[in-house]
């Protein structure tokens, strides 16, 4: 284990030897969230009285995940060089600071959803956001691949596919997206560099605009519309009505990516791809609670990710209008703490009633305590009233599951998609929608009522 002692002397030997001046780490902070890598603000003092601040991107430790930062940090690097706003690469490596990292320019500007769309002080820069994204997508997708050494070629379709096969898990609401998706296919656009997580939280934007385009991990060889379709998804657009990463409108952001040498799909296409990333993020999240499931990565936000799932499977169905908004009151909304008589032969307090005392603790006495741990204090509160809600509801909810799969005549949730696959089931198809909808919201009532009443 390299402690922030040992990293702040791998960095200054590393820094040294890439600029061959003497360098001091004057600064070393773990910086919160981030549930791929870890991410630390570093800051750096060389002769003459330099100062720069850095950021670097780290592998957490014990990470068994495969990634290429060779392929990420040539495909950043060609992206700036086409006058693509994004961070200065200064060096990165599988080993030389213990772990695959990248080390890079720290830009100035905010990153952080629920700020860049509802603070002040980003009032006068937010109208102008879905043009400029456009033109910043439209530079990307201009970049010759080839620039890229090794660059993976994706077919979108088809990688979506495998993960959900993979997984081995059955979810017919995915079932139904996967098939409409097959079904209703757009002719291919010619191969581009595609960013592959352009959205919102992946931003640097500050009061003037756009500084810079983070995260280049997913970068590939693939269709450049992909990137248009995954910045309006949903999820990236937390909680705001404007398409666009939750800033405006998809008119703006494709007037931006034509006056920059784009070809903007047509609006069937465009919403077939943000469907695919709605389909993307559920198998992403799903991805992500793995990691914490096999136990490799302890991470509560890795957790909690694998119950947001669900959200994507009703968005799924919204975006093909076999659902609707609906307002659901949240379980816990009204209870006193008192809770009722503890299960034999068990002593008060109970259950819940645990639950909710930690999560008191954690959000009124340690977040005070410890502000950097912020972030992370929310999703464990989050975590907490999910399990409550689960203890309250499940068994209901799963008596209720079964009846419905039965009066389906099947079995088990693999039998149902199955009947989705193969088509054994079409003559019967609402009611296939109507029990598929009433799971998943079942399934949010436990782990995020609000999300129902949000609009596709």
């Amino acid at each position: 284990m390299t402690g922030a002692c040992g990293l702040a002397d791998l960095l200054a030997s590393r820094l040294q030897a890439l600029w061959g001046v003497p360098v001091e780490v004057t600064g070393l902070e773990r910086l919160p969230g981030g549930a791929s890598r870890e991410s630390w603000g570093v800051q750096v003092a060389a002769p003459g009285g330099t100062e720069r601040r850095l950021i670097l991107l780290r592998d957490p430790e014990g990470s068994d995940r495969q990634r290429n930062v060779a392929v990420e940090a040539a495909a950043l690097t060609a992206a700036r060089a086409a006058d693509v706003p994004a961070p200065e690469l200064h060096d990165h490596g599988d080993g030389t600071l213990g772990r695959r990292y990248l080390l890079m320019e720290r830009l100035d500007g905010e990153t952080i959803p629920r700020r860049l769309l509802r603070d002040e002080a980003y009032a006068a820069v937010r109208p102008g956001l879905a043009y400029r994204l456009g033109e910043i997508l439209a530079r990307i997708h201009q970049v010759d691949p080839g620039a890229v050494p090794d660059l993976p070629r994706v077919s979108a379709l088809g990688q979506a596919v495998t993960m959900y096969e993979e997984f081995g898990e059955p979810r017919p609401a995915l079932e139904i997206g996967l098939r409409w998706l097959t079904e209703h296919r757009p002719p291919a656009a010619a191969d581009r560099l595609v960013h592959g997580d352009f959205r919102t939280g992946n931003l640097v934007v500050s009061g003037d605009g756009v500084r810079g385009v983070l995260d280049w991990e997913l970068a590939h060889c693939g269709d450049p519309r992909e990137d248009l379709g995954w910045l309006c998804t949903k999820a990236w657009r937390f909680g705001s009505a404007n398409p666009v990463g939750g800033f405006g409108a998809r008119a703006d952001l494709m007037a931006g990516y034509a006056d920059a040498g784009g070809t903007p799909p047509d609006e069937a296409t465009q919403r077939w791809w943000e469907l695919y990333g709605t389909v993307r993020w559920a198998l992403l999240c799903r991805g992500q609670a793995a990691r914490y499931l096999s136990a490799a990565e302890p991470s509560i936000e890795l957790a909690v990710l694998g119950r947001r799932v669900c959200e994507q499977e009703y968005d799924v169905l919204l975006a093909l209008g076999h659902a609707e908004p609906m307002a659901v009151a949240d379980p816990l909304d009204g209870t006193d703490g008192t809770g009722g008589p503890a299960p034999v032969p068990h002593d008060r307090p109970g259950g819940p009633e645990l639950l909710r005392a930690v999560r008191a603790f954690l959000t009124d006495e340690v977040a005070l305590a410890d502000p950097r741990l912020a972030f992370h204090i929310r999703v464990a509160a989050n975590a907490l009233r999910i399990a409550e809600r689960e203890a309250r509801l499940a068994p209901g909810q799963e008596r209720a599951h079964r009846a419905r799969l039965a009066a389906l005549g099947c079995a088990d949730d693999r039998a149902l998609c199955v009947a989705i696959r193969d088509g054994s089931l079409d003559h019967r198809f609402d009611e296939v929608v109507a029990a598929v909808r009433a799971t998943i919201v079942d399934k949010l009532t436990v782990a995020n009522p609000g999300h129902l009443a949000r609009p596709a």
